[in-house]
């Protein structure tokens, strides 16, 4: 079995909370706004680490009242290799070493044009049967 999944992102418009942290101005705001939204069948929202903060990102569509304290902006889009584990408690050493024998098994290479990306994928009902979340882990690729 695979523990690494391909998938292909499209280029989009994404609302962004600018960069933050957890319990602060824009994060509570954007964290309120999200919730506001109507949750799908796939999450729509990636975080990723802009060196002196957070951002986080929610997928745009049209028509979607967006509080004018968040940018809506264009995402690049692209191929990222997939991983999952529990939040907080990934052992990025060993993820990364999968991730990589993945990648060079299948003639790809990772793309530090982009940033990584992260998000829940845990629904509020499955955490409460679990007593964790967990997370998939995106990491931009390209052929070699």
């Amino acid at each position: 079995m695979q523990g690494v999944r391909i998938y292909e992102m499209p280029s989009c418009k994404m609302v962004s909370s600018g960069t933050g942290m957890f319990g602060e101005g824009n994060f509570i705001l954007f964290d309120e706004w999200l919730s506001s939204q109507k949750r799908n069948l796939f999450p729509k929202d990636f975080l990723y680490w802009a060196g002196e903060g957070f951002v986080w990102l929610y997928m745009y569509e049209d028509g979607m009242n967006v509080p004018e304290e968040f940018e809506i902006i264009d995402f690049q889009g692209g191929l990222y290799a997939v991983a999952t584990d529990i939040d907080q408690k990934t052992d990025k050493e060993l993820m990364n070493t999968e991730v990589e024998k993945f990648l060079s098994e299948n003639g790809l290479e990772r793309d530090t044009s982009r940033s990584e990306l992260g998000n829940v994928i845990t629904s509020p009902l499955a955490q409460k049967i679990l007593g964790y979340e967990q997370m998939d882990y995106y990491f931009p690729i390209k052929a070699k």
